[in-house]
């Protein structure tokens, strides 16, 4: 299971059937207004790498089917070859695009940990070994919000299993949802956690639909299209 990330583009296609569930939010948040503001504040939000998403690593593991699992943010000097090998497996590299020399992971880890904190790269630790990526960012605050009706502290996630002896076995389902749940109880104000898979890649968006997402829409990224999921708040428990 690979997700890809968004990157900066026109044009959306709108949620079919979900009715009123997903009309726009137009207010825009006090986060939105700082960064479009003078500078300043964002310029202050980058001296805390965790200013809009929190702190990944201060959420306490969780106890899953398949061991303890928790989040760890990444450190370029210890994580850089794991990630870069992970990202040079070609069924990952089919959908995140950063198959390369180590050089091309670190820009992409770079743009995250030196921006304004809208996004916290991870490691996944389960039973002890790092085995898993994720990306966990404010979807509100992100060119995707450009393609979809976007909600203040709505928190989306990108996924990659790194070992392919963790996949296809329902593990990403389990950790999808663990991770959805850590966001949830740990970012009071979100009401809900999206995501956006390749359409082509069926065994992530049927991992995200059995970890407790519904499919919102087919949405259309720059780099993809991509199957709009939505974990909500309100449903966590019957889901």
């Amino acid at each position: 299971m690979h997700q890809a990330d968004a990157h900066t583009g026109t044009g959306a296609v709108p949620p079919d059937g979900t009715g009123t569930e997903d009309t726009l939010e137009l207010r825009l948040t006090e986060e939105l207004l700082a960064l479009l503001g003078d500078g300043s504040a964002a310029a202050a939000a980058r001296t805390d790498a965790f200013a809009l998403v929190g702190d990944p690593g201060g959420w306490s593991p969780v106890t899953t089917p398949a061991g303890a699992f928790q989040l760890v943010p990444v450190e370029p000097e210890r994580d850089l070859a794991v990630i870069s090998r992970w990202m040079n497996d070609p069924a990952v590299a089919a959908f995140w695009e950063l198959a390369g020399p180590e050089q091309v992971t670190a820009a992409h880890l770079r743009r995250q940990l030196e921006g304004d904190g809208r996004s916290v790269p991870c490691l996944g630790v389960l039973a002890g070994t790092p085995m898993s990526y994720w990306e966990i960012y404010r979807a509100d605050l992100d060119p995707l919000a450009r393609h979809y009706p976007a909600r203040p502290h709505d928190m989306g996630i990108h996924l990659l299993i790194g070992g392919v002896g963790d996949r296809g076995r329902g593990i990403g389902t389990v950790l999808l949802r663990a991770v959805a749940d850590l966001v949830l109880d740990n970012r009071p104000h979100c009401g809900r956690v999206v995501a956006e898979p390749d359409l082509r890649n069926t065994p992530s968006v049927s991992a995200f639909l059995r970890a407790g997402f519904r499919f919102c829409a087919e949405v259309d990224l720059p780099d993809k299209r991509a199957a709009l999921m939505v974990r909500d708040r309100a449903h966590r428990d019957r889901l």
